[in-house]
């Protein structure tokens, strides 16, 4: 009687097994279809990342001729492009320079016109003067300063445009340490382009 049970238990387990590899069996032309699917879809992913990429340089090739008499500088990383630029503040100021506005204006143009699809971060710095959390505010006090002159007289979208503050942090600081006259270079915003959507490159 054990026996009988036991080769039930046995066959009722072979039987699941067997069920089990059926149901999971993949027909020859299903398993093709998913295959193919599967490398549309990386040739699809492959093609936006290679027209990222001609957005990207074709972004910083404008910016550098419209740029090339100005203090700035570009840079990609990490797939952004940081925009070091000539808006620097006074010593506990936020307000825009008049000198600083026509590279503004040179930036908004080349974004406006060709990549209207970007996102722009605009980012506020001090120099170490003060208290931490005043340079917090102070730095996006200047990164709003920016930014609304870029939607404003620029007319970047504005859901497009963001502000933030790293006041005094250490390590972005241009001149460590260096505050009052020896520090202007701390007291500046950068511009960082951190999305490009494919294709709103112009030719």
């Amino acid at each position: 009687m054990k026996m009988r049970n036991i080769s039930y238990i046995y066959t009722s387990i072979l039987i699941l097994i067997i069920t089990s590899a059926c149901s999971s069996f993949v027909k020859r032309d299903e398993f093709d279809s998913t295959v193919d699917g599967l490398r549309t879809t990386d040739s699809d992913l492959k093609g936006q990342l290679d027209n990222m990429r001609y957005s990207f340089d074709e972004m910083t090739d404008q910016l550098n001729r419209k740029f090339q008499g100005y203090d700035a500088s570009i840079a990609e990383f990490q797939g952004r492009l940081r925009v070091d630029m000539t808006a620097h503040f006074a010593y506990d100021d936020a307000s825009l320079q008049v000198e600083d506005m026509d590279a503004l204006d040179q930036f908004a143009d080349v974004i406006r016109d060709y990549h209207p699809n970007v996102l722009v971060t605009v980012e506020g710095f001090t120099d170490p003067a003060g208290s931490a959390e005043y340079n917090q505010w102070l730095g996006m006090e200047r990164a709003k300063s920016v930014r609304n002159y870029l939607v404003g007289d620029g007319g970047l979208n504005s859901d497009k445009v963001k502000a933030v503050s790293y006041g005094e942090e250490r390590q972005r600081q241009v001149q460590p340490g260096a505050w009052g006259n020896e520090g202007s270079a701390n007291r500046r915003v950068a511009l960082v382009i951190d999305y490009v959507s494919p294709g709103t490159s112009a030719n």
